[in-house]
Protein backbone atom coordinates (compact mmCIF):
# COMPACT_ATOMS: atom_id res chain seq x y z
CA UNK A 1 0.00 0.00 0.00
CA UNK A 2 3.19 2.77 0.97
CA UNK A 3 4.10 1.85 -2.50
CA UNK A 4 1.01 2.56 -4.35
CA UNK A 5 0.64 5.67 -1.97
CA UNK A 6 4.12 6.82 -3.44
CA UNK A 7 3.18 6.46 -7.18
CA UNK A 8 0.20 8.41 -6.01
CA UNK A 9 2.15 11.19 -4.75
CA UNK A 10 4.03 11.39 -7.77
CA UNK A 11 1.35 12.52 -9.54
CA UNK A 12 0.40 15.33 -7.04
CA UNK A 13 3.69 16.68 -6.94
CA UNK A 14 2.42 18.14 -10.76
CA UNK A 15 0.48 19.98 -8.95
CA UNK A 16 1.30 20.77 -5.42
CA UNK A 17 5.36 19.75 -4.48
CA UNK A 18 5.16 20.84 -1.13
CA UNK A 19 2.58 19.14 0.28
CA UNK A 20 3.77 16.38 -1.36
CA UNK A 21 7.57 16.65 0.47
CA UNK A 22 5.73 17.29 4.07
CA UNK A 23 3.83 14.27 3.12
CA UNK A 24 7.71 11.73 1.60
CA UNK A 25 8.91 13.26 5.21
CA UNK A 26 6.42 12.07 7.16
CA UNK A 27 6.55 8.46 5.32
CA UNK A 28 9.99 8.87 5.82
CA UNK A 29 10.51 8.15 1.76
CA UNK A 30 13.36 9.58 -0.27
CA UNK A 31 12.61 11.05 -3.77
CA UNK A 32 14.35 8.34 -5.18
CA UNK A 33 12.15 5.84 -3.49
CA UNK A 34 8.98 8.06 -4.74
CA UNK A 35 10.86 7.48 -8.69
CA UNK A 36 10.87 3.58 -7.98
CA UNK A 37 7.30 3.66 -6.50
CA UNK A 38 6.08 5.44 -9.87
CA UNK A 39 7.94 3.73 -11.94
CA UNK A 40 7.18 -0.36 -10.74
CA UNK A 41 3.50 1.01 -10.50
CA UNK A 42 3.93 2.28 -14.56
CA UNK A 43 5.34 -1.49 -15.50
CA UNK A 44 2.73 -3.06 -13.08
CA UNK A 45 -0.42 -1.73 -15.55
CA UNK A 46 1.23 -2.35 -18.40
CA UNK A 47 2.07 -5.80 -17.73
CA UNK A 48 -1.78 -6.39 -16.16
CA UNK A 49 -4.75 -5.57 -16.37
CA UNK A 50 -5.72 -2.52 -14.15
CA UNK A 51 -7.93 -4.47 -11.88
CA UNK A 52 -5.41 -7.00 -11.19
CA UNK A 53 -2.70 -4.25 -10.61
CA UNK A 54 -4.60 -2.43 -8.12
CA UNK A 55 -5.76 -5.53 -6.46
CA UNK A 56 -2.10 -6.81 -6.48
CA UNK A 57 -1.57 -3.12 -5.08
CA UNK A 58 -3.77 -2.77 -2.60
CA UNK A 59 -5.12 -6.11 -1.90
CA UNK A 60 -8.87 -6.90 -2.08
CA UNK A 61 -10.96 -4.03 -1.92
CA UNK A 62 -13.04 -3.50 1.18
CA UNK A 63 -15.80 -2.26 -0.43
CA UNK A 64 -17.59 -3.88 -3.90
CA UNK A 65 -20.29 -2.84 -5.25
CA UNK A 66 -22.18 -1.97 -8.80
CA UNK A 67 -23.28 1.36 -10.21
CA UNK A 68 -25.10 2.07 -13.45
CA UNK A 69 -23.53 4.89 -15.51
CA UNK A 70 -26.15 5.42 -18.29
CA UNK A 71 -27.16 2.52 -19.60
CA UNK A 72 -24.48 0.35 -18.23
CA UNK A 73 -23.75 -0.68 -15.23
CA UNK A 74 -19.85 -1.13 -13.68
CA UNK A 75 -18.33 -2.23 -10.76
CA UNK A 76 -17.03 -0.19 -8.11
CA UNK A 77 -13.98 -1.28 -5.95
CA UNK A 78 -12.92 1.19 -3.03
CA UNK A 79 -9.78 0.96 -0.69
CA UNK A 80 -9.03 2.87 2.36
CA UNK A 81 -5.50 4.41 2.26
CA UNK A 82 -3.13 5.23 5.04
CA UNK A 83 -2.52 8.81 3.99
CA UNK A 84 -6.09 10.37 3.03
CA UNK A 85 -8.21 9.44 6.69
CA UNK A 86 -11.83 9.67 5.62
CA UNK A 87 -11.43 9.07 1.77
CA UNK A 88 -11.07 5.83 -0.32
CA UNK A 89 -9.63 5.31 -3.70
CA UNK A 90 -12.19 4.06 -5.56
CA UNK A 91 -11.77 2.32 -9.19
CA UNK A 92 -15.04 1.89 -12.38
CA UNK A 93 -14.74 -0.95 -14.14
CA UNK A 94 -17.04 -1.60 -17.26
CA UNK A 95 -18.61 -4.24 -18.21
CA UNK A 96 -15.73 -5.91 -20.03
CA UNK A 97 -13.28 -5.00 -17.00
CA UNK A 98 -12.24 -2.21 -18.53
CA UNK A 99 -10.90 0.64 -16.14
CA UNK A 100 -13.76 3.74 -16.87
CA UNK A 101 -12.25 5.71 -13.61
CA UNK A 102 -10.04 5.88 -10.56
CA UNK A 103 -9.90 8.88 -7.80
CA UNK A 104 -10.27 9.57 -4.66
CA UNK A 105 -14.33 9.99 -2.85
CA UNK A 106 -15.63 10.38 -0.01
CA UNK A 107 -17.72 6.97 1.03
CA UNK A 108 -20.02 8.67 3.69
CA UNK A 109 -21.22 10.96 1.11
CA UNK A 110 -20.63 14.86 0.23
CA UNK A 111 -19.58 17.22 3.21
CA UNK A 112 -20.75 20.67 2.70
CA UNK A 113 -17.67 23.22 2.34
CA UNK A 114 -16.91 26.94 2.76
CA UNK A 115 -14.43 28.85 1.14
CA UNK A 116 -12.31 28.42 3.69
CA UNK A 117 -12.93 24.93 4.38
CA UNK A 118 -10.68 24.23 0.90
CA UNK A 119 -7.49 22.81 2.39
CA UNK A 120 -5.32 20.61 0.09
CA UNK A 121 -6.03 16.74 0.49
CA UNK A 122 -9.27 17.28 2.45
CA UNK A 123 -11.83 16.94 -0.26
CA UNK A 124 -12.73 15.56 -3.33
CA UNK A 125 -14.53 17.39 -6.66
CA UNK A 126 -17.79 15.83 -5.43
CA UNK A 127 -17.77 18.04 -2.11
CA UNK A 128 -16.47 20.98 -4.30
CA UNK A 129 -18.91 20.66 -6.75
CA UNK A 130 -22.22 20.31 -4.67
CA UNK A 131 -20.32 23.01 -2.20
CA UNK A 132 -20.67 26.06 -4.56
CA UNK A 133 -23.45 26.52 -6.69
CA UNK A 134 -22.89 27.27 -10.76
CA UNK A 135 -19.68 24.84 -10.12
CA UNK A 136 -18.24 23.49 -13.52
CA UNK A 137 -15.96 20.77 -13.24
CA UNK A 138 -13.74 20.38 -16.52
CA UNK A 139 -11.08 18.63 -17.89
CA UNK A 140 -7.55 18.75 -16.44
CA UNK A 141 -4.46 19.36 -18.33
CA UNK A 142 -3.13 15.80 -18.06
CA UNK A 143 -4.21 12.36 -17.20
CA UNK A 144 -5.74 12.21 -13.80
CA UNK A 145 -5.97 16.08 -13.48
CA UNK A 146 -9.24 17.79 -12.84
CA UNK A 147 -10.20 21.13 -12.59
CA UNK A 148 -13.51 22.69 -11.14
CA UNK A 149 -14.39 26.36 -11.62
CA UNK A 150 -16.21 28.20 -8.84
CA UNK A 151 -16.78 31.90 -7.69
CA UNK A 152 -16.59 32.95 -4.66
CA UNK A 153 -16.60 36.77 -3.34
CA UNK A 154 -17.65 38.01 -6.75
CA UNK A 155 -14.30 36.20 -7.97
CA UNK A 156 -13.53 33.41 -9.89
CA UNK A 157 -11.63 30.29 -9.20
CA UNK A 158 -10.37 27.27 -10.32
CA UNK A 159 -10.18 24.77 -8.04
CA UNK A 160 -7.42 21.78 -9.17
CA UNK A 161 -7.23 18.30 -8.54
CA UNK A 162 -5.26 15.34 -8.72
CA UNK A 163 -7.02 11.59 -8.73
CA UNK A 164 -10.13 13.25 -7.62
CA UNK A 165 -8.10 14.79 -4.28
CA UNK A 166 -8.42 18.71 -3.74
CA UNK A 167 -4.26 20.07 -4.49
CA UNK A 168 -4.75 23.66 -4.76
CA UNK A 169 -6.77 26.88 -5.41
CA UNK A 170 -5.58 28.91 -8.10
CA UNK A 171 -8.03 32.06 -9.62
CA UNK A 172 -9.65 31.22 -12.99
CA UNK A 173 -8.09 32.21 -16.11
CA UNK A 174 -9.26 34.99 -17.73
CA UNK A 175 -10.29 35.90 -21.35
CA UNK A 176 -11.50 33.44 -24.02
Amino acid sequence: MREFELALLHRMRDVNPDRVAEALAAMGASRGEQREAHAHWTRLVHVRKPAGALRLALGPAPHRGRRPAGSLTCDVLRWPLPSWPGLAYEALFGPGGELWNQWFVRPSGVVPLTFADLTPWTCVVADVVASFPGAVQIDGPAPQHWTVDLRHGGRAHRARFVYGLFQRLDPAPTGP
